[in-house]
């Protein structure tokens, strides 16, 4: 039988394998690649002659580096202990590659995590160089992360930081990054004649040309999604806009509808339409096939003219104007409110603002994925402190705002390996386009902040934690206190959630003054939350049991398969006051503007 497997092919049967590129089409490539490139490097040498000059260390990384390696030097003997140990399982591991070597079957001394998918190609475990080279990088990588850990002496924030930036430079120099260590990368290099190298050079002076001289890497084909076509569909009419955000009410599905409306408060740092991606994952059509009628702030894509709009405009021009929009509609003067993070954080404020005066126009609450407070906010707090902070300011001093793309980038680092590296790999290794993906094409789409607005929610919230001190932030001439928070309230938020900890969450259970119910889904920050029950995916925890401590809410929870949705929807059908003919958004007295899902959220950042 003809052996077929490219590690048995003989010199000849290989070489005959491989494609020879056309020297024509080569040399015009090449020619093409020069020429962008040049513009590429004035492009990116203009940048550098305009505007604030960048720090060398805007991140504060090295005092950080600088501090721990001190301590560690202050105690030789454990980094020779250290160093010991990886000797050791060095020695392990050449001792088991020659046993492979010879023929015989070896255990790894180290294997990667479950799900690696830098990892997933079979030479990796079955080409003994492959194995090597993995097996190698794994001892390496745990070896630094544990030595550094393990670093006595250093305060809560340099230890976070010096551990988050050790695993940044961990995951970069994965042998799966680079083409000669990638197995699969090698053999589409010898299959192609190469022409994956040059179609990943394409790419990469692509995404330099669309971040104008700054990598931005394309996740998805964005020529795949148009918002209003195939995402962000969902049916429904513009019927108010101030210059902070349009009012969308969407159009009923059943005959009949619960009798209180609906409100959903976006997080302003992205775009709500991640509730109405396409429509067999959206969340706001799914609510509206339940019988809410549904309306959802959609927040401006903020430029310079709005670069003193603070939280307390949020607030007013935002949930508190809404509420007024909604009872001119539907003459309901009470609703139920949703909030995705930091709208939930918005919604919270608001409704003990709300409390201090005595309003109580919202019957309902619900918080997914949102932070109160920010004692523990997570990976995020790496980059939050005074020197990162003053950076900032100093950016949104030249132009009134903060890019959405120094947002986004922000994001993408902490999980790099899925939304850095396998799109370095399969775009400029591999030479492939990206996957059309709704979510990451949303993901893109991102939003800028204004400068008064962001310094102060960075400053307040997150770096002075001033939201759970009784009195301490004052909107509009009220003093926040959120145990004024009297409307009952659901919590969902995510196991894995790296963005807003779930533990963190919890706290508004302890804090407001309301009836709280809290329910915790598996996956992360958006994939918990966009859990459609057709997909029948992940699973939830609940516990009815008014619990002080996180951890003690989680060992007396039931866990539920599928998605929390239906029973959130139980939950808020207690407040909804009954059921009452559905409400066409042209039948109302609010004058239609134009169809969902408006003008506000097509405004891309990217596009100035």
């Amino acid at each position: 039988m003809a052996q077929t497997d490219a590690k048995t092919k003989s010199p000849k049967a290989a070489d005959a394998d491989m494609k020879l590129p056309d020297p024509v089409e080569m040399s015009r490539a090449m020619a093409d690649i020069a020429q962008r490139s040049q513009s590429n490097v004035a492009e990116f040498l203009k940048r550098q002659t305009t505007g604030t000059p960048t720090p060398i260390d805007p991140l504060n990384i090295g005092n950080a580096f600088f501090e721990m390696t001190a301590k560690m030097m202050a105690d030789p003997a454990k980094l020779v202990q250290a160093q010991m140990s990886l000797w050791n399982d060095y020695l392990t591991l050449w001792q088991r590659t020659t046993q492979r070597l010879l023929g015989e079957s070896a255990e790894p001394v180290i294997s990667a995590e479950r799900g690696d998918k830098r990892f997933a190609d079979a030479a990796w475990d079955e080409n003994t160089l492959f194995d090597f080279i993995k097996q190698s990088y794994l001892l390496s990588a745990r070896w630094m992360q544990q030595t550094v850990r393990e670093v006595e002496g250093l305060d809560q924030k340099t230890a976070q930081k010096v551990d988050f930036y050790t695993r940044q430079f961990v995951d970069a120099m994965a042998p799966s990054n680079f083409v000669m260590t990638n197995p699969q990368v090698l053999r589409a290099t010898i299959e192609s004649g190469g022409e994956n190298l040059i179609k990943g050079l394409e790419n990469l002076l692509g995404d330099l040309e669309k971040g104008k001289g700054e990598l931005r890497i394309s996740m998805t084909d964005t020529t795949a999604f148009e918002v209003g076509k195939n995402i962000a569909a969902t049916p429904g009419k513009v019927i108010y806009q101030n210059e902070l955000m349009q009012v969308i009410q969407y159009t009923p599905t059943t005959e009949q509808v619960l009798k209180r409306p609906l409100m959903i408060v976006p997080p302003w740092i992205n775009k709500y339409y991640i509730m109405d991606l396409r429509e067999k994952n959206s969340l706001i059509k799914w609510m509206v096939d339940q019988g809410h009628t549904v309306f959802v702030m959609s927040w401006v894509n903020p430029d310079e003219t709005l670069a003193q709009k603070g939280f307390v405009d949020y607030m007013l021009q935002g949930p508190l104007e809404t509420l007024n929009v909604i009872e001119k509609q539907t003459g309901e003067k009470e609703v139920n409110a949703v909030g995705y993070c930091l709208g939930g954080t918005l919604l919270a404020a608001t409704l003990a603002y709300m409390g201090a005066k005595g309003d109580d126009r919202i019957k309902s609450a619900t918080y997914f994925t949102t932070m109160t407070d920010f004692q523990e906010p997570g990976e995020l707090g790496v980059f939050i402190d005074e020197s990162q902070i003053s950076f900032l300011e100093g950016k949104m001093k030249e132009k009134g705002y903060l890019e959405g793309a120094s947002m986004a980038g922000t994001f993408n680092m902490l999980r790099a390996n899925d939304l850095i590296w396998s799109f370095v790999v399969n775009n400029y290794l591999l030479g492939k386009d990206p996957f059309p993906f709704d979510l990451l094409y949303w993901n893109g789409d991102s939003t800028r902040m204004p400068a008064v607005m962001h310094s102060y929610y960075l400053r307040k919230f997150y770096q002075e934690n001033q939201l759970v001190v009784p009195g301490a932030i004052v909107l509009d001439g009220v003093p926040i206190d959120l145990s004024n928070i009297k409307a009952p309230g659901f919590m969902v938020s995510a196991r894995e959630d790296h963005i807003a900890p779930w533990k963190s969450n919890y706290a508004l259970m302890n804090n407001a003054g309301a009836k709280m119910t809290f329910c915790l889904s598996a996956s992360g920050h958006i994939a918990g939350i966009i859990n459609p029950p057709a997909a029948n995916k992940y699973c939830y925890w609940t516990n009815n049991r008014k619990v002080k401590d996180p951890d003690k809410w989680l060992e007396g929870t039931k866990q539920n398969e599928g998605s929390w949705w239906p029973y959130w929807h139980e939950w808020v059908s207690q407040y909804g006051e009954g059921m009452v003919p559905a409400r066409d958004p042209t039948a109302g007295p609010m004058k239609v503007l134009e169809d969902a899902p408006g003008s506000y959220v097509k405004a891309r950042a990217d596009a100035s």
